[in-house]
């Protein structure tokens, strides 16, 4: 972005109105960026992008119940085609392979920090592509055809504490999140790792070597 005369024309595509909302206040005081719109949804979306012809946009991949990768063609059709950086909860490499594959120059998880959002954005604003780096191994690992783990950071930290036999409550405290957040994580984890049980979670958890046999 340094390289720019004028600011990176920008527009934020999320459902959740709270994101968008933080989004929107870290974007405003940076000064080469300039916030052109904002949309919730898949027909708002086309339609801020074909109105405002931002340069960037800054896309949710699950949009309500749509798939944002399934307007993607038709939101680079215009002759101004926006760069697109993909925000999602999902580490997985097909996800990842999928949003490139539909024309996103960008994959950056939810759980990232401003920081990394900011250099995901001036990555975009280069003309180069941009992977979270959390997803490398893991993109590696897929292409060599090797098992990955599914688990994000968070979800595997959770997984260890509950497996240690706290609470959610506790968890929440020792991770610095809401309860409602640990409450998602563990959710996550248990359907990416297709257990049943805390004692499945437990036994996934041992064999994982997040915990000790002596914390069983």
């Amino acid at each position: 972005m340094n390289d720019r005369t004028e600011p990176l024309r920008i527009v934020i595509v999320d459902d959740h109105a709270v994101l968008r909302s933080a989004l929107a206040r870290l974007l405003r005081d940076q000064e080469a960026i300039e916030l052109v719109g904002e949309a919730g949804d898949v027909r708002g979306a086309l339609e801020t992008v074909e109105v405002k012809r931002p340069d960037l946009v800054l896309l949710d991949i699950d949009l309500g119940s749509d798939n944002a990768l399934d307007i993607l063609p038709q939101m680079l059709s215009h002759a101004h085609k926006p760069r697109v950086l993909i925000l999602s909860m999902h580490d997985d490499p097909e996800h990842v392979q999928a949003a490139f594959a539909a024309g996103a120059q960008g994959y950056l998880l939810k759980e990232a920090g401003e920081e990394d959002l900011l250099d995901a954005i001036r990555t975009l604003a280069r003309g180069e592509r941009y992977v979270h780096p959390s997803l490398g191994a893991k993109l590696a690992q897929a292409a060599l055809g090797l098992p990955t783990d599914p688990l994000t950071d968070r979800e595997r930290d959770t997984v260890r504490l509950l497996a240690l036999g706290h609470t959610n409550q506790e968890v929440a405290d020792l991770l610095f999140l809401s309860v409602r957040t640990v409450e998602t994580h563990r959710a996550h984890a248990i359907a990416k790792l297709r257990l049943a049980t805390r004692a499945d979670l437990v036994a996934w958890a041992l064999d994982a070597g997040l915990i000790g046999q002596s914390n069983r």
